[in-house]
């Protein structure tokens, strides 16, 4: 059945894009288009199915679910339908902001901590704050539910009031709250500090209609134009409005700089060039981005790059260079399709291929209107035919699959918070030590975990880092948790000292340089 319900809406997506601007034919008369000849044919094999189908269909599922999404899944993976649910958290997205209660949480089985709470947020009123445990929401017991009962719990809470039984840090009776959920601005800036005198860091989670005023903001409060160094952390940004990609490229380009140039069947081509910004910063610029860092992220590198106006490192990236368009259909939800493809400054397409879709060889026209190689304003070559290649290599650590398992299950978290239990609050120049080494070695038995000796020797500085960085999120907070682990991060070490090489590799026909993790 699902098959055919599958096919047969294909036929109701064209009717609820199309029939509201296609003049009906009179009755009895055939249309002389084939649009609407094939709309009325799948038309009159629904109106059959509804009459005659054993049980009644579900035709707001059929037409969600089976028909549009269907319909899409065949043309490329970025093309999407929005229920209205999930078209008004577009909505908020693409404004940076999301209705909830401002609270980043650690959720295991049995188990909620709160990380952080936002400023201004319900739960920053309401005096939450790092530490405490949730241990009921709307009088379900945490410690009842499995994880995807909890998970769904908390999502469905954020929507309405939600009563929290809560103990703090130290306390063994739980107190109540009651939240009420508000607009929270969800900062595509996450982070922001100084990584070493005079170098400023970024990380942009996404490219949203705030993000240009956030990064002109954060680079004022880091220094300015007293700072000698910026580091932009791109990894795992997935891309955002193309717009506000543009707008961030021109607080670091001159005026008048082409960016990208979208071309698409159905829509004229338009260029994308920087303009005069309110504020714009000529200091030594270093990018880094990894496998994730997609779409309107790319944009913005792949500019800073071919106008070798920053130093690209990190991993080659996603490889999405295709624009959406998001239109607001009836019923209140939406569509995203795929409209155009677009080009770098150089002409260059960071599309990758994409067997059996629309995008099998997204450089198919290309290769008729353009020369193959491509160079950046200076005349450095760059890579093409999927992602952008980065400046200078620097690799991800590997880590072992015990590490891995141990980040997954949320032991760190769980050690962390059993052992401010134990011990009381850490001050801020709290290391772990040889002791707290055992002490965690200790807890893992406890949970039946074996530490493997060719492990646990290798990975003594890693689990060190990592029981710091969660015990300092359960005292201090969350940014102060994310700036201890960001400055042991082994890639931003690494770029950190390519600072000062940016103009010697920089310069045209600059060699690709490699750098191994440590």
């Amino acid at each position: 059945m699902s098959g055919r319900v599958s096919s047969l809406h294909l036929g109701l997506l064209a009717i609820s894009l199309v029939c509201i601007v296609r003049p009906a034919a009179a009755q009895g008369e055939t249309p002389d288009d084939e649009v609407t000849r094939e709309v009325l044919r799948f038309t009159r094999v629904y109106a059959t199915i509804q009459e005659n189908f054993m049980d009644p269909v579900n035709s707001e599922q059929a037409i969600y679910d089976g028909g549009i999404r269907g319909a899409l899944t065949d043309l490329d993976p970025f093309s999407n339908f929005f229920d209205p649910d999930q078209f008004e958290q577009l909505k908020q997205f693409t404004v940076g902001k999301t209705k909830g209660f401002g609270t980043v949480l650690y959720v295991q089985p049995g188990k909620v901590l709160v990380l952080q709470t936002a400023e201004g947020s319900p739960s920053r009123r309401a005096g939450l704050g790092p530490g405490d445990e949730i241990v009921s929401v709307n009088g379900a017991r945490v410690e009842r539910l499995d994880l995807q009962s909890l998970i769904d719990l908390l999502q469905r809470s954020r929507s309405q009031t939600a009563r929290l039984g809560v103990i703090r840090p130290g306390k063994v009776v739980s107190e109540d709250f009651e939240l009420h959920p508000a607009e929270i601005p969800s900062p595509s800036v996450d982070k922001a500090f100084a990584l070493a005198p005079a170098i400023g860091y970024l990380h942009l989670n996404a490219f949203d209609l705030m993000t240009p005023q956030e990064i002109a903001e954060a680079v004022q409060k880091l220094g300015g134009g007293s700072l000698q160094g910026l580091l932009l952390d791109l990894r795992d940004n997935r891309g955002g409005v193309l717009d506000a990609a543009t707008a961030a490229a021109s607080l670091f380009l001159k005026p008048d700089l082409l960016v990208l140039t979208q071309r698409g069947r159905a829509t004229p081509e338009k260029s994308f060039k920087t303009y005069e910004a309110p504020a714009r910063f000529d200091l030594p610029l270093v990018v880094l981005v990894n496998g994730t860092t997609a779409s309107a992220a790319e944009v913005f590198v792949a500019a800073l790059q071919e106008h070798d106006r920053a130093l690209i490192v990190g991993e080659p990236t996603f490889g999405k260079g295709v624009v959406e368009s998001v239109s607001q259909l009836s019923h209140r939800t939406g569509l995203a399709l795929t409209t155009a493809q677009y080009f770098t400054p150089s002409g260059r397409s960071i599309q990758r291929p994409l067997a059996g879709t629309a995008l099998a060889d997204p450089e198919a026209g290309l290769r008729a209107t353009a020369s193959p190689e491509f160079h950046t304003a200076s005349g450095r070559p760059v890579a093409h035919g999927g992602g952008i290649t980065p400046d200078v290599e620097i690799l991800s650590p590997a880590r072992d699959p015990w590490v891995s398992f141990l980040n997954q299950r949320g032991l760190f978290t769980a050690f962390a918070s059993e052992y401010l239990t134990l011990h009381g609050k850490i001050n801020e120049q709290f290391v772990p030590d040889e002791t707290t080494l055992e002490s965690f070695r200790g807890f893992l038995d406890r949970h039946r975990i074996r530490a493997p000796e060719e492990f646990w020797g290798p990975d003594q500085d890693y689990l060190k880092l990592r029981i710091q960085t969660e015990l300092v999120n359960l005292v201090f907070g969350l940014d102060v948790g994310e700036q201890l682990e960001t400055r042991g991060d082994t890639q931003i070490k690494r770029a950190l000292e390519l600072f000062t090489k940016i103009d010697a590799l920089l310069k045209p026909r600059a060699p690709a340089l490699a750098v191994a993790p440590k």
